[in-house]
């Protein structure tokens, strides 16, 4: 359990409880929390730096963090269960609960620090806010350097207009990462239930949403709109943000836009002053987003911090440039870790398998990829390509992987610390160890080796040009930290400036050594005099309270003050000894101590002047930044395509709307990762307007949901450039994966398990093409078989019938394969399932996980239970109702005692007599048809004449000769 506060004295607990009587009218003047905001309030009590948090939040804490209400406890007001609750932590817990409540809670964080001239800390102001999307006030208090935050915030801003006469909505959209200092914006056309603004947000990995508030009435149609799409962000787990609409406004976007943007990005506009560029960007004209964008530039501050100024870039994100996903397909594919997830289990997501990537930079721009699958051919070959030439380049794989990326540190992070001012030498000498390395790095990435022709200078073009150029612009970096930081003090992670950079310091740097000469000189002197060890017994020691000084043991200092007390000047004494000085010794730590300082306050001053010319590389640092990030996530998918259980194989991706969907061999990459799993592959074929449309039955647990997901899994892997776990593949290209897959329900909002299945479902029918990958397990579940079947069937007439997608279904119900006869490319599969007959009545069931055409006659439920290990009672019960209830047309072929080989014998024995009948009937010739000649009476007599034929066949089969009397 983490520790809270330390324990105090009586007389300081005295003092506190007088504070926190004071403290309680000033925390009920308060602004009041809305419910909604999902707030966490922490007072910072500087003296002893602890955190304190009072009321809900206090109570939260209590429960989420310490897991016990022991810790609380109650000020004035009438004591426990009546007084204000209050918690207090330490720092690091305190630091470690608003990091967990950022981003893992999706909570938004206020941190309170007193107001100064107080004796008693009894009124407190904001000092730092935080939201999951906006955490630049917090950054480096709760995160540091970065490394718990691998995954950057992005917020957005969106404006709505709705057209009554149109009856469509028209969205601006604006989105920042205020991390890398990145803009963007959308404008486009959505429908009612906002299909296209889901598939933005999980392109974009959004966090927090900006909205505009509505009336208080809530009733006009613009309100309606906005609570179709609180509910469209709740689902796709963003933290939603009212603003007043006022601030939607887009009059000053056009003077403040060129003051955030970099002289990169106005040099791209074509325009050489900042009044220019506001005349000349593009994303000016759209008709919304700008509103949006103003809205979001004044919720983030970016004006207000200088660092931002000439840094941003702006870019407009086009929805049709990568894969489209909903918020079911990112958790029904598994693509990222699910809130609590450990490292341990991480293989379960295609994150944690794909992501051997040995840089931060590296881990984002992946979990980027995976949401945001290209659609690009031309950019999809090229990335395949450069994953081949590493599999089949092992050396260089190794060599770029264990030698070259796992020591590059984050440069965005480094490159945003070096703009904010805030970079220490030790950040300066990190990006010197990077350029140090480039020359190496570009070396071998020169000697891979390649293959094929198609491949032979794509290592040129992606990397290596960009490399040189950047070691080129670096190397008077290097040069300037080589003249001016003390590298071999940096073995010992000690990071100062060389003494002989500058005169002064040297000087200074001499005055020091020979202060620290004198301690140590008169440190021997008092050893010999009092003929004490001075390594054992007389120790030279820097005290927090009384600096240098001699300590030894007490019985020591006795000897020592009987025989020659006046020479020596005591200055306390502790359970680890007595402690005293020396009129030569105060002289030298006196001098010693000064010399520090002057030479610490000349060292800071040339630190600054680095770090000053340091931030001058930052764009090229944040470029070769992208550039790292791009070869490790490559490295990565080799790595993974070659060292898989089963080996990977580069897929043949064709353009959109062309080929067929064939795979090998398939197999579920993230299931057979996991131990002790031997995967059963299946091949898959889906034809356009042959097989597009295939409906898979068969018994639970025996695979359908992992079949039809490993196939969404495979095409969106394809899409990412990677290689895919099948022996060989065939992929068109995507437009979108959509999916509705599992159950789930919202009971605090309304939303029903069926509800939220059948919102899902219309997202699909709205926003599906015939170029869409479509997914759907179990459809129509939620309410009754008869409305369910109706529902599945209705749905499944329509996507095949209208969309023309290619579709997988899984269901159990299973007189929808009867489709297949209504509509030909709707084909049927079933998993296989081997049933055992052990005694009457009695069944075991084999699952054999193979997927084959045709259909499954039953689900086998009951005999998954009785592998569940229920009651026996509870079987027989189970196999007793359903044999009443389930109605096929007639009894089924078990009830009448016939084994099933003598049941499809009889079958069998129709079908050759209808055969033969048909064939005696075409055989009739055609002009005596046309003239009547075929009457139903001689069509009876053929018939007859057959049964007479076939009368030893029939009378031999028991099941058809009883079929046949009870039709008598």
């Amino acid at each position: 359990m983490p520790q809270y506060a330390k324990e105090r004295d009586p007389e300081q607990d005295s003092t506190e409880q007088e504070t926190d009587i004071g403290f309680i009218p000033f925390f009920d003047r308060l602004p009041k929390k809305s419910p909604e905001t999902g707030t966490l309030r922490l007072f910072h009590r500087p003296v002893d730096d602890y955190y304190q948090c009072y009321g809900d939040d206090a109570l939260y804490v209590a429960t989420n963090v310490f897991r016990t209400q022991s810790v609380i406890k109650y000020l004035g007001r009438g004591g426990k269960g009546v007084g204000l609750p209050c918690v207090s932590l330490k720092a690091t817990v305190a630091l470690t609960t608003l990091r967990e409540a950022l981003t893992s809670k999706q909570l938004r964080v206020e941190i309170w620090t007193p107001e100064s001239g107080q004796k008693k800390l009894v009124k407190f102001r904001l000092d730092k806010e935080a939201s999951p999307g906006n955490l630049q006030a917090v950054e480096e208090l709760l995160f540091g350097a970065g490394s718990d935050l691998l995954t950057p915030p992005v917020v957005m801003a969106i404006k709505l207009a709705t057209s009554a006469a149109s009856k469509t909505t028209a969205l601006g959209v604006a989105f920042a990462d205020p991390t890398l200092r990145e803009l963007g914006v959308a404008d486009f056309v959505d429908n009612d239930l906002f299909s296209n603004l889901e598939s933005l947000i999980i392109q974009l990995s959004i966090k927090e949403a900006i909205i505009p508030t509505g009336t208080k009435t809530g009733t006009t149609d613009r309100d309606l709109e906005l609570n179709k799409l609180k509910a469209v962000l709740d689902r796709c787990g963003v933290v939603v943000t009212e603003k007043k609409p006022s601030e939607f406004n887009p009059k000053n976007i056009a003077d403040d836009l060129p003051k955030l943007l970099s002289v990169k990005a106005l040099e791209a506009l074509g325009a050489s002053t900042s009044a220019d560029v506001a005349m000349v960007i593009p994303q000016l004209a759209l008709p919304n987003a700008p509103a949006s964008l103003a809205a979001l530039i004044t919720y983030l501050g970016l004006l207000s911090d200088p660092s931002n100024h000439g840094r941003c870039t702006l870019r407009t994100h086009d929805l049709d440039q990568y894969m489209k996903l909903d918020a079911s397909a990112l958790r029904a594919l598994n693509l990222v870790e699910a809130p609590g997830v450990t490292r341990a289990t991480r293989n379960t997501t295609l994150l944690g398998l794909l992501n051997k990537c040995k840089t931060a930079q590296g881990t984002r721009l992946l979990g980027t990829w995976l949401k945001q699958p290209l659609t690009n051919l031309h950019e999809i070959q090229k990335r395949q390509n450069l994953v081949e030439i590493f599999v089949e380049d092992t050396n260089t794989r190794r060599a770029l992987q264990d030698e070259n990326m796992k020591v590059f540190p984050d440069l965005r992070r480094l490159s945003k610390r070096l703009q904010k001012g805030i970079a220490t030498l030790e950040d300066v000498v990190r990006v010197y160890q990077v350029v140090v390395l480039l020359p190496t790095l570009i070396e071998t990435l020169e000697n891979t080796r390649v293959d094929e022709e198609q491949n032979t200078g794509l290592i040129e073009e992606i990397y290596l040009t960009h490399l040189r150029n950047y070691s080129a612009n670096l190397s008077k970096y290097a040069e300037m930290v080589e003249h001016t930081v003390d590298l071999e003090a940096t073995d010992q992670h000690n990071y100062i400036i060389k003494p002989e950079y500058k005169p002064s310091l040297l000087e200074l740097a001499d005055s020091v050594r020979e202060a620290r000469d004198g301690l140590d000189g008169v440190h021997k002197k008092e050893a010999r005099e009092l003929d004490l060890d001075m390594d054992k017994k007389l120790h030279l020691e820097h005290n927090p309270t009384y600096g240098y000084c001699f300590r030894v043991t007490k019985p020591e200092w006795k000897k020592i003050e009987d025989s020659k007390g006046s020479d020596y000047i005591s200055l306390g004494s502790t359970k680890s000894g007595c402690f005293f000085t020396t009129k030569k010794l105060k002289q030298f730590a006196a001098d010693y101590r000064d010399y520090t300082e002057k030479y610490e306050r000349e060292q800071r001053k040339l630190v600054e002047e680095i770090v000053d010319i340091a931030k001058t590389y930052t764009t090229v640092l944040e470029t070769l930044d992208n550039v790292i990030a791009h070869l490790d996530v490559i490295l990565s998918f080799a790595h993974v395509a070659v060292n898989a259980t089963d080996a990977y194989v580069k897929p043949k991706v064709t353009p959109r709307g062309t080929g067929d969907l064939v795979l090998r061999d398939a197999r579920h990459p993230c299931l057979e990762a996991q131990d002790d799993i031997n995967f059963i592959p299946n091949d898959v074929e889906m034809v356009k307007n042959k097989s597009e449309f295939q409906i898979i039955t068969g018994p639970n647990m025996g695979g359908k949901s992992t079949y039809i997901r490993q196939i969404g899994v495979i095409a969106l892997m394809a899409q990412t450039g990677c290689f895919v776990p099948c022996s060989e593949a065939r992929i068109p290209i995507f437009d979108s994966v959509l999916c509705r897959v599992g159950a789930g329900d919202s009971q605090l909002k309304g939303v029903s398990t069926f509800m939220a299945e059948m919102l899902e479902t219309a997202s699909i029918l709205r926003s599906a093409t015939k170029d869409s990958l479509i997914i759907i397990d179990e459809l129509g579940r939620g309410t009754s078989t008869y409305d369910g079947f109706g529902l599945a069937w209705a749905i499944s007439e329509h996507i095949a019938s209208e969309i023309h997608a290619f579709c997988l279904f899984a269901t159990h119900f299973h007189e929808l394969t009867a489709l297949d006869q209504q509509i030909p490319h709707v084909k049927n599969l079933h998993v296989v399932a081997h049933v055992d007959d052990i005694e009457a009545g009695e069944q075991n069931i084999i699952l054999l996980y193979k997927v084959e055409p045709g259909i499954s006659d039953q689900s086998f439920g009951i005999h998954v239970a009785k592998l569940a290990n229920f009651p026996e009672n509870v079987i027989k019960l189970a196999r007793q109702k359903a044999d009443q209830l389930e109605d096929f047309g007639g009894e089924k072929h078990h009830d009448t005692g016939f084994s099933q080989d003598v049941t499809e014998e009889g079958i069998q024995i129709l079908e050759d007599l209808f055969t033969a009948w048909s064939a005696d009937s075409s055989d009739t010739d055609g002009d005596d048809i046309l003239m009547g000649d075929d009457s139903p009476e001689a069509q009876l007599e053929q018939l007859k004449r057959h049964i007479t034929k076939f009368q030893p066949k029939i009378e031999a089969n028991p099941w058809l000769s009883a079929v046949l009397e009870s039709l008598l």
